[in-house]
Parts: C-alpha cells; structure tokens; sequence
C-alpha cells in the first residue's frame, strides 16, 4: 500500500511529465495502423533506410501534434477521392470543406518538412 505523501510526490512527478510528452502523446490519438502506413509512404517516397525511418517517425508526430485525428481522417478521406476520375469525384476537389481540410494538412506537412527533414 502507498502512502499518502508517496503518492502526492507521483502525482507531481507525472503532472510534471505530462506537459513535456508534446507530439508523441498527439500520436497516441492516432490509430498505429495510420501511423504505420504513413511512414512506410513516406520511407517509400523518401529512402528505405533507418535515417529516413526517423525522419518520417517525427514527421507524423509532427502532424498528429498539429492536426486532431478526425481533420487527418477528413483530409485524407478527399484527397483519396479526389483522385478518382468523373464528375462526382469534383466534389471532393472544388468545395470549400474539401480546400480546407486539405489546406489544413499541408500546412500541418510543410511544418514536419521543417522540423524533421
């Protein structure tokens, strides 16, 4: 059994601890088979090596820090449709919640460029 004085002194270690997890705790609202596609796109797209694994590790903490998962999700969501062909697929390029969202992750994408690469 803890002791109350034990306690109160963790319970000022983890509220001291938790404010410093910054982006790696914004990624734990990311679900990791999201996570994990992304970095293999990115390691796809940038190099297969652990250099790039990293970069591309800090890049989705990055986003996940800047962007809630449900605007990712969203984000995502459009540009995946976007580029089906057809008509239909004009909705998910040219209305203004399809910018935004879209406009939302690049700016969330171009700040991990900075930060990570």
């Amino acid at each position: 059994m803890m002791r109350p004085a034990a306690l109160a002194k963790l319970s000022l270690c983890l509220a001291a601890i938790v404010p410093l997890a910054g982006p790696a705790a914004a990624v734990a609202d990311y679900p990791t088979d999201v996570v994990v596609d992304y970095v293999l796109g990115c390691m796809r797209s940038n190099g297969q090596t652990r250099e790039t694994l990293r970069r591309c590790s800090c890049s989705i903490d990055v986003i996940a820090s800047i962007v809630p998962y449900e605007r990712y999700e969203s984000a995502e969501t459009f540009r995946r449709m976007a580029l089906t062909t057809g008509e239909a697929a004009s909705l998910f390029r040219e209305t203004a919640p399809a910018r935004a969202a879209g406009s939302d992750l690049r700016r969330a994408q171009a700040e991990a460029e900075i930060r990570c690469f």
